[in-house]
């Protein structure tokens, strides 16, 4: 159910050059606001389609821990308070939902060849 609310409201994916720009667009990338040497970085900006960002939210939420999506949602939870994980996880799914949609392939989670056996026989 959640794959199609992400077809539905992404759309055209083309449209994004990078999966960042998605994640921004969905929303899940923090404000950032710079002058000199001054950083402030602040929650995330909620900007974009809320339909994305709730359906990312909710399928990292229901992520077994030992997935690697689960794994990071832990990790940065346990530093950063459990929510920082959530949306962490939340980005790097959209991430998986770009590379899915655009090449209809995700690269990230290919295994690597087993090196083959050379036959010195």
């Amino acid at each position: 159910m959640l794959a199609a609310v992400f077809v539905a409201e992404i759309g055209d994916v083309g449209r994004f050059r990078r999966a960042e720009q998605l994640a921004s667009w969905a929303g899940l990338t923090p404000k950032h606001h710079e002058s000199d040497t001054t950083v402030h970085r602040g929650r995330i900006t909620k900007q974009g389609s809320r339909l994305v960002r709730w359906a990312a939210v909710e399928a990292v939420q229901r992520v077994p821990a030992h997935t690697r999506l689960g794994q990071r949602r832990d990790r940065v939870g346990q530093r950063r308070g459990h929510h920082i994980g959530v949306v962490a996880a939340a980005r790097d799914l959209i991430t998986l939902v770009f590379y899915g949609l655009r090449d209809h392939h995700i690269r990230c989670l290919d295994h690597p060849a087993a090196p083959a056996a050379s036959g010195a026989a």
